[in-house]
């Protein structure tokens, strides 16, 4: 497994520095027009599900189904919004919160399927739990206005970059760990 890592670290590193640099975006100006958030929120589903691709599918020794799966799921929320920018805000809200909700879901699943190939798995799982529970707040309150929108989504999406570039370091620091080999049972 850690070969497959060993190159694929800095995926889950980028997938988190576009969550920050959406996340600060959102927060700048989260009373801009609400098409502005739409393009930025499928501009970054859309990396973001390019690069889960990227790990999914660069996978060989670990269960890989669930990445593949999350950066499908981020490919379609994306395109929906780009293609119909002008969607109103309580489109988008359920396209983003049935989006955190299905990604959370696949990521707790990847969390509990890596738990024994890498140290503070915890963390991808923590991200998935979050995940759902800002998918869930987004489609309780779908009369929030754009500006609380805006924040909430910037806040998340920190919060999950901020998270992601720290599983990234701890994959990089796994695949740099020396390999421990255990000494073959003397021959009786």
């Amino acid at each position: 497994m850690k070969r497959s890592m060993n190159y694929r670290w800095w995926t889950i590193a980028l997938r988190g520095i576009a969550a920050i640099v959406f996340g600060l975006l959102a927060l700048a100006a989260p009373g801009a027009a609400f098409f502005s958030l739409v393009l930025v929120f499928g501009i970054y589903a859309i990396i973001d599900g390019i690069l889960a691709l990227s790990v999914g599918t660069s996978a060989v020794d670990h269960p890989r189904g669930a990445m593949i799966a999350q950066g499908l799921v981020s490919l379609v929320a994306g395109a929906l919004a780009l293609a119909w920018p002008g969607m109103t805000a309580l489109v988008l809200l359920v396209v983003i919160g049935l989006w955190a909700i299905v990604a959370g879901v696949l990521e707790i699943v990847t969390a509990i399927r890596v738990r024994k190939a890498i140290r503070y798995e915890w963390l991808l799982g923590l991200e998935g739990v979050l995940s759902i529970a800002f998918g869930i707040a987004l489609l309780l309150s779908p009369l929030a206005g754009a500006i609380v929108i805006g924040l909430w989504v910037g806040a998340y999406a920190l919060v999950l970059g901020g998270m992601l570039v720290a599983t990234s370091l701890r994959v990089r620091s796994y695949t740099r760990e020396p390999a421990v080999f255990e000494p073959a049972p003397a021959a009786a």
